[in-house]
Protein backbone atom coordinates (compact mmCIF):
# COMPACT_ATOMS: atom_id res chain seq x y z
CA UNK A 1 0.00 0.00 0.00
CA UNK A 2 1.31 3.42 -0.94
CA UNK A 3 2.24 5.77 1.87
CA UNK A 4 3.03 9.46 1.84
CA UNK A 5 4.36 12.22 4.04
CA UNK A 6 4.12 15.97 3.51
CA UNK A 7 7.05 17.39 5.45
CA UNK A 8 7.51 21.06 6.36
CA UNK A 9 10.77 22.38 7.82
CA UNK A 10 9.75 25.75 9.27
CA UNK A 11 11.78 28.58 10.76
CA UNK A 12 10.34 30.53 13.70
CA UNK A 13 8.92 34.05 13.47
CA UNK A 14 10.97 37.21 13.88
CA UNK A 15 12.44 37.82 17.35
CA UNK A 16 13.62 40.81 19.33
CA UNK A 17 17.20 39.55 18.98
CA UNK A 18 16.80 39.29 15.19
CA UNK A 19 15.83 42.97 15.18
CA UNK A 20 18.61 43.94 17.60
CA UNK A 21 21.14 41.93 15.56
CA UNK A 22 22.23 39.82 18.52
CA UNK A 23 23.49 36.25 18.47
CA UNK A 24 20.71 34.07 19.83
CA UNK A 25 21.18 30.32 19.73
CA UNK A 26 20.42 28.83 23.15
CA UNK A 27 19.30 32.30 24.26
CA UNK A 28 15.50 32.21 24.56
CA UNK A 29 14.66 35.24 22.46
CA UNK A 30 11.00 36.31 22.28
CA UNK A 31 8.87 36.93 19.20
CA UNK A 32 8.27 40.51 18.13
CA UNK A 33 4.74 41.68 17.33
CA UNK A 34 5.67 41.32 13.67
CA UNK A 35 6.99 37.81 14.29
CA UNK A 36 3.73 36.88 16.01
CA UNK A 37 1.80 38.11 12.98
CA UNK A 38 4.10 36.09 10.71
CA UNK A 39 3.35 32.94 12.73
CA UNK A 40 -0.37 33.67 12.72
CA UNK A 41 -0.33 34.16 8.95
CA UNK A 42 1.56 30.88 8.53
CA UNK A 43 -1.00 28.89 10.51
CA UNK A 44 -3.87 30.47 8.59
CA UNK A 45 -2.13 29.75 5.29
CA UNK A 46 -1.58 26.07 6.09
CA UNK A 47 -5.22 25.70 7.10
CA UNK A 48 -6.36 27.59 3.98
CA UNK A 49 -4.55 25.21 1.62
CA UNK A 50 -6.25 22.26 3.29
CA UNK A 51 -3.42 20.83 5.39
CA UNK A 52 -4.34 18.69 8.39
CA UNK A 53 -1.21 18.07 10.42
CA UNK A 54 -0.77 14.67 12.00
CA UNK A 55 2.40 15.64 13.88
CA UNK A 56 3.94 18.95 14.96
CA UNK A 57 7.45 19.08 16.43
CA UNK A 58 9.26 22.18 17.63
CA UNK A 59 12.33 23.37 19.43
CA UNK A 60 11.66 23.99 23.12
CA UNK A 61 12.79 27.61 22.74
CA UNK A 62 9.78 29.91 22.86
CA UNK A 63 10.28 31.55 19.46
CA UNK A 64 9.86 28.16 17.79
CA UNK A 65 7.32 26.75 20.26
CA UNK A 66 5.03 29.79 19.88
CA UNK A 67 5.31 29.65 16.09
CA UNK A 68 4.35 25.97 16.22
CA UNK A 69 1.53 26.88 18.60
CA UNK A 70 0.04 29.26 16.02
CA UNK A 71 0.15 26.49 13.41
CA UNK A 72 -1.72 24.20 15.80
CA UNK A 73 -4.19 26.90 16.82
CA UNK A 74 -5.26 27.43 13.20
CA UNK A 75 -5.90 23.68 12.88
CA UNK A 76 -8.49 23.78 15.67
CA UNK A 77 -11.11 25.18 13.30
CA UNK A 78 -10.84 22.30 10.81
CA UNK A 79 -13.76 19.87 10.51
CA UNK A 80 -14.19 16.56 8.72
CA UNK A 81 -16.81 15.61 6.09
CA UNK A 82 -19.39 15.05 8.84
CA UNK A 83 -18.83 18.54 10.22
CA UNK A 84 -17.08 17.27 13.34
CA UNK A 85 -13.90 18.89 14.60
CA UNK A 86 -10.83 16.98 13.50
CA UNK A 87 -8.32 15.74 16.04
CA UNK A 88 -5.38 18.13 16.29
CA UNK A 89 -1.99 16.90 17.53
CA UNK A 90 -0.22 18.56 20.43
CA UNK A 91 3.09 20.28 19.75
CA UNK A 92 5.98 18.07 20.82
CA UNK A 93 8.74 20.35 22.10
CA UNK A 94 12.26 18.95 21.92
CA UNK A 95 15.60 20.45 22.95
CA UNK A 96 17.11 18.36 20.13
CA UNK A 97 15.67 20.91 17.69
CA UNK A 98 17.20 24.01 19.31
CA UNK A 99 19.49 26.40 17.46
CA UNK A 100 23.27 26.18 17.35
CA UNK A 101 24.61 27.27 20.73
CA UNK A 102 26.85 30.30 20.22
CA UNK A 103 28.55 29.86 23.60
CA UNK A 104 30.17 33.05 24.87
CA UNK A 105 28.86 34.95 21.85
CA UNK A 106 25.25 34.53 22.96
CA UNK A 107 23.59 37.93 23.28
CA UNK A 108 26.47 39.78 21.61
CA UNK A 109 26.17 41.95 18.51
CA UNK A 110 26.81 40.53 15.07
CA UNK A 111 30.24 41.47 13.78
CA UNK A 112 31.12 42.77 10.33
CA UNK A 113 34.33 41.80 8.55
CA UNK A 114 37.34 43.53 10.07
CA UNK A 115 39.39 45.31 7.35
CA UNK A 116 42.73 44.64 9.06
CA UNK A 117 42.34 40.86 9.19
CA UNK A 118 41.40 38.13 6.75
CA UNK A 119 38.82 36.62 9.11
CA UNK A 120 35.14 37.49 9.31
CA UNK A 121 34.24 39.76 12.19
CA UNK A 122 32.71 36.95 14.22
CA UNK A 123 35.75 34.72 13.69
CA UNK A 124 38.06 37.57 14.64
CA UNK A 125 36.03 38.11 17.80
CA UNK A 126 36.25 34.42 18.61
CA UNK A 127 40.01 34.27 18.07
CA UNK A 128 40.49 37.28 20.36
CA UNK A 129 38.41 35.83 23.18
CA UNK A 130 38.93 32.06 23.05
CA UNK A 131 41.67 32.15 25.72
CA UNK A 132 39.65 34.35 28.07
CA UNK A 133 38.67 32.76 31.37
CA UNK A 134 35.18 31.30 31.17
CA UNK A 135 35.07 31.38 27.37
CA UNK A 136 32.57 28.89 25.91
CA UNK A 137 33.08 27.90 22.28
CA UNK A 138 30.27 27.63 19.74
CA UNK A 139 28.57 24.31 19.16
CA UNK A 140 30.28 22.38 16.37
CA UNK A 141 28.67 21.18 13.16
CA UNK A 142 29.29 17.61 14.26
CA UNK A 143 27.39 18.21 17.50
CA UNK A 144 24.43 19.66 15.60
CA UNK A 145 24.51 16.71 13.20
CA UNK A 146 24.40 14.34 16.17
CA UNK A 147 21.30 16.10 17.49
CA UNK A 148 19.69 15.96 14.05
CA UNK A 149 20.43 12.24 13.72
CA UNK A 150 18.96 11.56 17.16
CA UNK A 151 15.77 13.36 16.19
CA UNK A 152 15.52 11.41 12.95
CA UNK A 153 16.09 8.07 14.67
CA UNK A 154 13.82 8.68 17.63
CA UNK A 155 10.99 10.56 15.91
CA UNK A 156 10.78 11.15 12.16
CA UNK A 157 12.01 7.81 10.83
CA UNK A 158 9.70 5.96 13.22
CA UNK A 159 6.79 7.58 11.38
CA UNK A 160 8.07 6.25 8.07
CA UNK A 161 8.29 2.65 9.18
CA UNK A 162 5.67 0.14 8.09
CA UNK A 163 4.42 -0.26 11.64
CA UNK A 164 3.19 3.34 11.68
CA UNK A 165 -0.61 3.46 11.62
CA UNK A 166 -1.27 6.48 9.42
CA UNK A 167 -0.70 6.10 5.67
CA UNK A 168 -0.86 9.83 4.86
CA UNK A 169 1.27 11.90 7.22
CA UNK A 170 1.55 15.68 7.39
CA UNK A 171 4.43 16.76 9.61
CA UNK A 172 5.73 20.18 10.66
CA UNK A 173 9.14 20.67 12.26
CA UNK A 174 9.53 24.20 13.62
CA UNK A 175 13.12 25.09 14.43
CA UNK A 176 15.89 27.59 13.64
CA UNK A 177 17.79 28.65 10.52
CA UNK A 178 21.20 27.11 11.16
CA UNK A 179 19.88 23.92 12.72
CA UNK A 180 17.34 23.43 9.92
CA UNK A 181 20.20 23.46 7.42
CA UNK A 182 21.97 20.77 9.43
CA UNK A 183 18.76 18.73 9.76
CA UNK A 184 18.08 18.97 6.03
CA UNK A 185 21.54 17.63 5.19
CA UNK A 186 21.04 14.70 7.57
CA UNK A 187 17.64 13.96 6.03
CA UNK A 188 19.26 13.81 2.60
CA UNK A 189 21.68 11.18 3.92
CA UNK A 190 18.78 9.03 5.12
CA UNK A 191 17.05 8.89 1.75
CA UNK A 192 18.02 6.34 -0.93
CA UNK A 193 20.43 7.36 -3.72
CA UNK A 194 18.93 9.57 -6.45
CA UNK A 195 15.58 9.66 -4.67
CA UNK A 196 15.23 13.46 -4.22
CA UNK A 197 14.04 15.70 -7.05
CA UNK A 198 12.79 19.24 -7.55
CA UNK A 199 9.23 19.84 -8.69
CA UNK A 200 8.95 21.24 -12.26
CA UNK A 201 8.30 24.78 -10.99
CA UNK A 202 11.62 24.80 -9.11
CA UNK A 203 13.67 23.25 -11.88
CA UNK A 204 13.72 26.53 -13.79
CA UNK A 205 15.92 28.07 -11.09
CA UNK A 206 19.06 26.50 -9.74
CA UNK A 207 21.51 26.06 -6.85
CA UNK A 208 24.84 24.21 -6.65
CA UNK A 209 23.38 21.14 -4.93
CA UNK A 210 20.41 19.88 -2.98
CA UNK A 211 22.45 20.29 0.18
CA UNK A 212 22.55 24.05 -0.26
CA UNK A 213 19.09 25.36 -1.07
CA UNK A 214 19.59 28.74 0.58
CA UNK A 215 18.42 30.26 3.84
CA UNK A 216 15.13 30.37 5.69
CA UNK A 217 13.25 33.64 6.15
CA UNK A 218 11.35 34.09 9.39
CA UNK A 219 8.44 31.59 9.09
CA UNK A 220 9.81 30.49 5.71
CA UNK A 221 9.51 26.76 5.09
CA UNK A 222 10.94 23.94 3.00
CA UNK A 223 8.15 21.65 1.78
CA UNK A 224 8.63 18.06 0.63
CA UNK A 225 6.25 15.40 -0.58
CA UNK A 226 7.61 11.98 0.31
CA UNK A 227 6.16 8.74 -1.03
CA UNK A 228 7.05 5.11 -0.57
CA UNK A 229 7.46 3.34 -3.86
CA UNK A 230 9.63 0.34 -2.95
CA UNK A 231 9.55 -2.38 -0.32
CA UNK A 232 12.14 -1.87 2.42
CA UNK A 233 15.35 -3.86 2.30
CA UNK A 234 16.15 -5.55 5.59
CA UNK A 235 19.90 -5.14 5.05
CA UNK A 236 21.20 -2.28 7.24
CA UNK A 237 22.86 0.58 5.38
CA UNK A 238 25.89 2.49 6.54
CA UNK A 239 26.28 6.25 6.36
CA UNK A 240 29.35 8.46 6.83
CA UNK A 241 30.10 8.87 10.52
CA UNK A 242 30.19 12.66 10.50
CA UNK A 243 29.41 15.58 8.18
CA UNK A 244 33.14 16.08 7.63
CA UNK A 245 33.35 12.61 6.09
CA UNK A 246 30.39 13.12 3.76
CA UNK A 247 31.40 13.93 0.15
CA UNK A 248 29.91 17.22 -1.02
CA UNK A 249 28.98 15.54 -4.28
CA UNK A 250 27.28 12.51 -2.71
CA UNK A 251 25.38 10.59 -5.36
CA UNK A 252 21.98 11.00 -3.74
CA UNK A 253 22.46 14.73 -3.22
CA UNK A 254 22.98 15.41 -6.91
CA UNK A 255 23.64 18.72 -8.59
CA UNK A 256 20.98 21.23 -9.49
CA UNK A 257 21.58 24.79 -10.53
CA UNK A 258 19.40 27.27 -8.67
CA UNK A 259 19.49 31.03 -8.38
CA UNK A 260 20.80 32.41 -5.07
CA UNK A 261 18.18 32.97 -2.41
CA UNK A 262 16.70 36.43 -2.26
CA UNK A 263 18.35 38.85 0.13
CA UNK A 264 16.53 40.84 2.78
CA UNK A 265 14.88 38.86 5.55
CA UNK A 266 16.27 35.51 4.38
CA UNK A 267 17.72 33.69 7.35
CA UNK A 268 20.56 35.81 8.57
CA UNK A 269 21.18 32.76 10.78
CA UNK A 270 22.96 31.28 7.76
CA UNK A 271 25.34 34.23 7.73
CA UNK A 272 25.81 33.93 11.49
CA UNK A 273 26.79 30.27 11.51
CA UNK A 274 30.09 30.12 13.36
CA UNK A 275 32.77 27.60 12.47
CA UNK A 276 33.92 25.71 15.55
CA UNK A 277 37.03 23.53 15.76
CA UNK A 278 36.39 19.85 14.99
CA UNK A 279 35.61 17.65 17.97
CA UNK A 280 38.42 15.43 19.29
CA UNK A 281 38.68 12.06 17.55
CA UNK A 282 35.74 9.84 18.37
CA UNK A 283 33.42 12.50 19.78
CA UNK A 284 31.84 13.42 16.43
CA UNK A 285 30.97 9.88 15.42
CA UNK A 286 27.32 9.15 14.65
CA UNK A 287 25.48 5.92 15.14
CA UNK A 288 27.42 3.19 13.22
CA UNK A 289 24.30 1.86 11.45
CA UNK A 290 21.80 4.72 11.00
CA UNK A 291 18.43 3.78 9.58
CA UNK A 292 17.70 4.74 5.98
CA UNK A 293 14.17 5.45 4.75
CA UNK A 294 14.30 2.62 2.25
CA UNK A 295 11.79 2.72 -0.57
CA UNK A 296 10.95 6.40 -0.03
CA UNK A 297 11.35 9.15 -2.62
CA UNK A 298 11.03 12.88 -2.07
CA UNK A 299 9.97 15.80 -4.24
CA UNK A 300 10.82 19.33 -3.11
CA UNK A 301 7.71 21.47 -3.61
CA UNK A 302 8.71 24.74 -1.98
CA UNK A 303 12.00 26.38 -0.95
CA UNK A 304 11.75 29.15 1.64
CA UNK A 305 7.99 29.29 1.12
CA UNK A 306 6.54 32.57 2.26
CA UNK A 307 3.36 33.19 0.27
CA UNK A 308 1.68 33.71 3.64
CA UNK A 309 3.70 36.90 4.14
CA UNK A 310 2.43 38.67 1.00
CA UNK A 311 0.86 41.97 1.96
CA UNK A 312 2.01 41.79 5.59
CA UNK A 313 3.39 45.15 6.67
CA UNK A 314 5.32 45.89 9.82
CA UNK A 315 3.41 48.10 12.25
CA UNK A 316 5.11 51.48 12.46
CA UNK A 317 6.35 53.51 15.38
CA UNK A 318 8.54 50.66 16.63
CA UNK A 319 5.48 48.62 17.62
CA UNK A 320 6.12 45.87 15.07
CA UNK A 321 9.68 45.37 16.31
CA UNK A 322 8.71 45.33 19.99
CA UNK A 323 8.35 42.18 22.06
CA UNK A 324 4.99 40.51 21.60
CA UNK A 325 2.90 40.65 24.76
CA UNK A 326 0.10 38.10 24.78
CA UNK A 327 -1.80 40.16 27.35
CA UNK A 328 -2.11 43.06 24.91
CA UNK A 329 -5.18 42.80 22.67
CA UNK A 330 -5.07 43.83 19.03
CA UNK A 331 -7.20 46.67 17.66
CA UNK A 332 -9.27 44.06 15.79
CA UNK A 333 -10.05 42.27 19.05
CA UNK A 334 -11.09 45.58 20.64
CA UNK A 335 -13.59 46.38 17.90
CA UNK A 336 -14.97 42.83 17.84
CA UNK A 337 -15.66 43.07 21.58
CA UNK A 338 -17.36 46.45 21.20
CA UNK A 339 -19.57 45.06 18.44
CA UNK A 340 -20.73 42.18 20.65
CA UNK A 341 -21.49 44.55 23.52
Amino acid sequence: MARSMRLFLVRHGETVDNVAQLYAGSRDSELTNHGYQQATRLGTHFRGVGLSFTHIFSSHLQRAAKTAGKIREAQLTRTNAEGLQQAVPDVIQLSLLMEQDFGSMEGKKWYDRSPEVQLSGKEHHRQENKDTAGFVDVESKDAMAQRADTFLDEHLLLLLEDSAEATDLVVAIVSHGIFLSSLWKRILLRLPPKSVVLCPELQATARPSLEHLGGWSNTGYLELCMTKTLLPDSTPAYLPSSPAETPATAEHVGKVELLPAATGDVATDQQLAVEAPPLPAGLGIMSPTPRIAKGWTAKILNINGKDHLKGLKRTGGGVGSSRHDASQKSIETFFKRRKVE
